[in-house]
Order: structure tokens, then sequence, then C-alpha cells
């Protein structure tokens, strides 16, 4: 018979050997309330340059198709600022749009991505409990309510609450929040944000190719992570990257990648990593930038 000590070390092993399973027996062991609305309802947080803003509103829709918003001018930060906001809103992936003609206010423009919630105070209170820091209390802005908290790891993100629910069409496809932590902080970050969204680690490859961040001789850890907030990928790395990468947000799904590169291009997008296809993934990736600054990551799936 094993007794509870011996029991007790046979569990710390696996934990070591297996992190995804020590965090997922972690986050079922501290349920949260479920706060997420939906993927389509999750933005990528941009700010460029407020000439650069037609430019770059006009290269990521004909590169993605969909449509913008009315652009209008507001504040959008708890302390005076002004900025144009729009939302561009695409087939792959929608944009929360800034061009600020002021100076933008601490810690603003730092925040990865906004997150619909169905209740505000609720969804801070379990990100706090989930670990994560509360960088900005709520405060109201012209349509309804926000955040910015801080993950393990030190990754921003904004919560926000709409005071008219909103109603949008379900992506064709959904995009990937891309993270990059370090190995101190990996099993931490990723703890918190399974409990705060009640996600699920979909994979956990220890040596994953090391290509996907720039390194080819190299390998490195990826963990895929699927919540009702839609897809996300920890990247955990030493911190030793190659421009571009690290640099970028989001990652978006396409269908044809070579076609998308070149209506990218057509539009005044620069490629700055040509396509690669990877051997633990099979898909076939890419990285771009948009008039403005903005980089992102482009990926056709590998064939199911």
């Amino acid at each position: 018979m094993i007794g509870k000590r011996h029991l007790i070390e046979i569990l710390l092993a696996w934990s070591l050997l297996f992190p995804s399973v020590a965090i997922a027996r972690d986050q079922r062991a501290h349920a949260a309330p479920q706060v997420g609305v939906g993927a389509q309802y999750d933005t990528t947080h941009v700010y460029v340059a407020p000439e650069e803003v037609d430019k770059f509103v006009a290269s990521f829709l004909s590169t993605f198709g969909g449509q913008s918003t009315k652009q209008v001018v507001a504040t959008v930060t708890p302390t005076p600022s002004s900025t144009t906001s729009q939302l561009l809103q695409t087939p792959v992936g929608t944009v929360s749009l800034f061009g600020f003609k002021t100076p933008i206010p601490y810690p603003f423009g730092a925040e990865r991505t906004g997150y619909l919630v169905t209740d505000l105070d609720q969804a801070i209170n379990a990100a706090r409990d989930a670990g994560a820091d509360v960088l900005v209390a709520a405060f109201p802005d012209p349509i309804g309510r926000d955040a910015v908290i801080q993950w393990p790891g030190g990754v921003n993100m904004q919560l926000y609450w709409h005071t008219t629910k909103p109603s949008y069409a379900e992506f064709e496809t959904i995009p990937e929040n891309r993270v990059y932590v370090s190995p101190e902080r990996a099993d931490a970050f990723t703890r918190s944000f399974l409990q705060f969204s009640h996600g699920k680690v979909v994979s956990d490859d220890q040596h994953a190719p090391g290509v996907e961040i720039g390194r080819a001789k190299d390998t490195y850890r990826r963990i895929h992570i699927e919540s009702v907030f839609g897809k996300m990928t920890v990247l955990v790395t030493d911190g030793h990257l190659p421009y571009p990468f690290g640099r970028e947000l989001t990652g978006y799904e396409v269908r044809d990648l070579q076609g998308t590169l070149s209506k990218a291009k057509a539009s005044g997008a620069t490629v700055l990593v040509e396509p690669y296809t990877t051997t633990s993934d099979g898909r076939s990736e890419a990285m771009l930038q948009f008039p403005g600054g903005y980089i992102a990551e482009i990926h056709t799936a590998a064939p199911k």
C-alpha cells in the first residue's frame, strides 16, 4: 500500500515532469466565475501616430477584409487625453485602433488586448483572485467601463464592459493572442490565466522548433491555450529574440497565406519574415508590418 507521504512525493514528481498536468490540476482546485463573452469581442489594441491612422486602416482591411466603425475623437483614459478611436472588424480578428493627439498616459499603450466581460467588477475580482495585478482601477469611458490588469510575467490586458450590449458576428477563424514570458513565470502566468478564463491547455510542447522564434537551431517551450476568450499561444523564451519576434501581439489564421501576403504588400505592408513551415504544428507562418508600425503574425493551419 502506498503511504500518504509517498503519494505526495509521486504527485510532486509528476508536477515537475509534466507542468501542464500540474497547471490543469491547480486550475480545477480554484474555480472562478465565468466572465468571458466570446472571442469576437476581444480586440488587439493598436496605437499608431495620427497621421498614420488612415494608411493603417486601408492596409489592414485590404489584407484581411472587413470594415471599420466610424472614427471618433474621444478620451479613453481616466486622465485627460485625446485620441481618434475606431474598431476594425475583419473575419479573422478585430483591432481597437488609437491615434493619440496628446501624449499617451501611463500605462496605456502597453496593454495588448481588450477583453469584453459580462461584469467588470466581478471580472476584476476574478483576475485579482487568479494572481493578476490591477494596474488601472475601473474607470468610465464614453461607452462603458474599463480597467487594465497585469498577469504574472508582465502581460498587460484591458478588461472592458459596454453600457449597451454589443452584438458581433463570430470570426471565420479565431486569432491567437501571442504572449512571450520567461521560463521562471510561464507556469504562474498559465495557471492564473486558466483560472480566470476557465480555459484549457491544448498542447504544451517542451521542444517546439526554434524557427518559430527566429532561432532555427534551437528549441523552446510553446503552450497553446483555448478559452471563451479565444486562442492564446504562450511562447516561453530566454528573451534572446531576433527582430521582429516578440514584437507581434496577435496571430491571424488565414485560408490562403500567399494570397494574403500579396494583398498586404499591395496595400503598403512589409513582409518582415518570409513564410516557413513548422515541424510540430505543421502550419505555415509569416510576419507582417503594417503602416504605422503594427506587427502581426499570420499563418495557415495544417490540414486536418
